[in-house]
């Protein structure tokens, strides 16, 4: 039973032959269109893109494999089928070196033609459905998906364009929640690798000796609980993207394998002295300062001069704070759609919190915020209230502490502050003043002073 119907366009110089394929293709359900000639079939096929093309190759003006090369150059979606009465193995090599889908042999079968069409278009859908993820994958991972209008994201939106379809290694800076897996996958979206593989590691997850053995992967025996053979992510990442995150904690054993792959592209795994060859584009990202981590002898040198090819730096979300009210309205129609909600909007009071929090735990930290609050929300827009109380209690602070300082001047306003700090500390070392001095990166004798200065005495917090 046909399950699959399309568009065919049936060129043949004999009409009786021409008429009688298109009646039975008709039959199968197929909308079918004929051709007498080359020329005539190019220009119904300027007129309307068909899906499969059923094309002899003895035409009256040119041979079909003109006609082929033809639909190949400027229609390459659509399949050609080539037929002939005089089949030999060299032409039909020809044809599919040429492009065509299959070479039939007239008499052609009925049977074996609609299997051939059908082949056509079950695979024409696969390359349709291929075309759909691709687009999918590029909306949700591309640089679309990374919101931003400030210029530091500016910048890096250029950046990324600019080093996306290169070879060259990529270091991402940035504090922990920034967003740099989406940059990451963003800049594999956007290569010429996108199709392969884009495989994410992260190495603070793992202790040193499951790392290798993840990395490079391990031949069984290699140590104990190695009862197989392992292909490691570098192998699974061949020809794609391997982002390594948290590079920082890996151990300087490690470091050393890295820099080797990166300089000549060839590891052994783990008990193995097979050396494998891989085709990687590798992309680095950490939230430590590796440069200061080199000066300490924590980061191998060379490895750091290594990866610090191109450097890329996610800004923390208090630094684009602009952003905010984008990511606002470009998540909450995530989670609407998600949830199945239509909440309008955060009201203006919300929306003010949210520009002065500080954001710790940056983009992440507001996306979680933007779900919670659509999940828990009852009414058509988020107000402050339903904001979490970490918010809501910084913004009470904030107010708080503009009412405190008025007209007094900044030292006057911070010394509170500072009173309560030292307070706090020297409580939580039972009041012992040299761990305290030492717990606050100050000498004791300013200790001394600063608690003399406000009058801060252990039998006066115990009458509080």
């Amino acid at each position: 039973m046909k399950t699959n119907s399309g568009s065919l366009l049936v060129v043949d110089d004999d009409q009786n032959i021409l008429e009688a394929m298109a009646d039975y293709l008709r039959s199968l359900g197929h909308r079918t269109e004929t051709s007498l000639t080359c020329l005539d079939a190019i220009e119904r096929l300027k007129e309307f893109p068909f899906q499969v093309v059923v094309c002899d190759v003895n035409l009256p003006d040119q041979d079909g494999f003109q006609l082929l090369e033809w639909v190949k150059e400027n229609s390459p979606e659509t399949a050609v089928i080539m037929l002939t009465g005089f089949g030999t193995i060299e032409s039909a090599v020809e044809a599919i070196r040429l492009g065509a889908f299959e070479y039939l042999t007239k008499p052609v079968i009925d049977e074996e033609l609609s299997l051939t069409i059908e082949r056509c278009l079950e695979q024409r859908q696969v390359v349709e459905e291929n075309k759909s993820l691709k687009a999918q994958l590029d909306q949700r991972f591309g640089l679309a998906n990374i919101v931003g209008q400030d210029y530091k994201m500016q910048k890096m939106f250029d950046l990324i364009e600019s080093v996306a379809d290169t070879r060259t290694t990529v270091l991402i800076l940035g504090e922990n929640g920034t967003g740099k897996t989406m940059t990451a996958r963003a800049i594999h979206q956007l290569s010429d690798r996108c199709s392969k593989p884009f495989v994410e590691v992260a190495c603070g997850a793992l202790p040193d000796t499951l790392l290798e053995s993840e990395l490079f992967g391990h031949k069984a025996g290699a140590f104990t609980g190695a009862t197989h053979d392992k292909i490691g992510k570098f192998l699974q990442a061949d020809g794609g993207t391997l982002f390594l995150d948290e590079i920082a904690t890996s151990s300087p054993s490690l470091q050393v394998k890295l820099l080797r792959v990166l300089q000549d592209r060839e590891f052994e795994a783990v008990g193995d002295n097979k050396t494998h060859s891989v085709d990687i584009r590798l992309i680095l990202a950490t939230n430590q300062n590796l440069e200061e981590m080199v000066a300490k002898g924590e980061f191998r040198q060379d490895l750091y001069y290594r990866i610090n090819v191109i450097t890329l730096t996610q800004p923390a979300l208090r630094e684009r704070i602009s952003d905010i009210p984008l990511l606002i309205e470009h998540y909450l129609k995530i989670y609407n759609e998600q949830v199945g909600k239509s909440i309008k909007g955060f009201d203006a009071s919300a929306v003010q919190a949210m520009l002065k929090y500080s954001w710790p735990g940056n983009v992440r930290e507001l996306i979680n915020v933007i779900e919670r609050s659509v999940v828990l929300t009852k009414g058509d827009y988020i107000r402050i209230h339903d904001l979490p109380e970490q918010i809501r209690q910084e913004q009470s602070f904030l107010a708080s502490s503009s009412n405190r300082v008025g007209n007094a001047s900044l030292k006057s306003a911070l010394a509170n502050p500072e009173r309560q700090i030292i307070i706090e500390a020297l409580e939580a070392n039972g009041w012992n003043r040299q761990n305290t001095a030492k717990a606050l990166g100050i000498n004791r004798t300013t200790l001394y002073k600063k608690m003399k200065k406000y009058e801060i005495d252990f039998e006066k917090q115990l009458m509080h």
